[in-house]
């Protein structure tokens, strides 16, 4: 694993700047997140897993669970690596069982349905869960989408976040609209018969779904949200406020006042989403940032790389 600390000076040329808030509503609701939990020690502040986009809560349970399970043990500490300048790395004893939650973003999962979708209100949605469950103070780790409504719930609200944990994505503008637009056209016109068996209707999605989502580890996650609703498959992801809201999701809203807490930005080394022209931006908004990549990992570093990623996580949340 390799550690970067992020570079000081001017900022690169043609580094993206991020995007404005959208226009404010005079109303803006929370929706009541469905969410598991993994139980653990009740006196220290829960971990609260947000997963990405088109995902779901269920995508982070073997995370949650490998969490809590690390109660105590020896890990190999790539930050004690570092902080030794290099050399052998040092046997860690780790200390977690904390409880874990895992969450439903709105539009995902078993999470209510809302035509607004920006990282003001799916922030403001995990405040109203954190309030709901009396939780003053929690951790945050959140993969791609999830990690920028997780950065902006800490740039909202400091008070709420002990530490952060950011999973290959960056507080700036990432993949082209274009892209995601074309995956979820795709989806809306895949048709499938009623009364299909779950595996038949799936294999017939994924050959539909083939010509435009051409990986087939791709298709196969997207397909986790076919489901079967009294007789009729249908996708449990909001694919209309997806689409209205993806110039939302692709960006980052503004925020001038930093989050003056530990956090970590845990990337892949295969992937694009963490660049070192947004470093400037990671140190203006997250000073006590440090940003590592997983060697061998894209973009779904946890699924990539499951152990080196639990080692990075436990050592995080074991520092002072």
């Amino acid at each position: 694993m390799l550690l970067r600390r992020l570079p000081r000076g001017p900022a690169p040329p043609g580094r993206l700047r991020p995007r404005p808030p959208s226009a404010v509503r005079s109303v803006v609701t929370s929706v009541p997140l469905s969410y598991g939990e993994e139980r653990g020690r009740a006196d220290r502040a829960p971990l609260v897993l947000l997963h990405g986009l088109f995902g779901s809560r269920a995508n982070l349970h073997a995370v949650a669970k490998a969490l809590v399970r690390g109660g105590s043990g020896t890990v190999r500490g790539a930050l004690s690596w570092a902080a030794r300048g290099g050399g052998a790395a040092a046997a860690v004893t780790v200390p977690l069982a904390r409880q874990v939650l895992t969450l439903d973003a709105r539009n995902h999962g078993s999470s209510p349905h809302s035509p607004l979708m920006t990282y003001e209100v799916m922030s403001l949605d995990v405040q109203h869960l954190l309030t709901r469950l009396g939780i003053t103070k929690c951790i945050l780790l959140g993969h791609s989408m999830g990690g920028k409504t997780a950065m902006t719930l800490a740039l909202q609200r400091p008070d709420l976040v002990e530490r952060l944990i950011s999973v290959d994505i960056a507080p700036t503008s990432t993949a082209p609209v274009s892209e995601f637009s074309a995956y979820i056209s795709a989806m809306k016109s895949v048709k499938i018969p009623d009364g299909l068996p779950r595996s038949a209707a799936r294999q017939l999605a994924d050959h539909q779904l083939c010509s435009v989502v051409q990986h087939p580890q791709l298709r196969q996650f997207l397909l986790t949200n076919l489901v079967e609703v009294e007789g009729h498959y249908v996708w449990r992801v909001n694919l209309d406020a997806i689409s209205q809201h993806l110039v939302d999701i692709m960006n980052f809203p503004v925020f001038h006042k930093p989050y003056p807490g530990p956090a970590l930005f845990l990337g892949g080394s295969d992937s694009p989403y963490i660049r070192s022209q947004d470093y400037l931006e990671i140190q203006r908004l997250f000073p006590k940032a440090d940003v590592q990549y997983i060697a061998g990992a894209g973009h779904i570093v946890h699924q990539d790389k499951f152990g080196e990623f639990i080692t990075a996580v436990l050592n995080f949340l074991t520092q002072p």
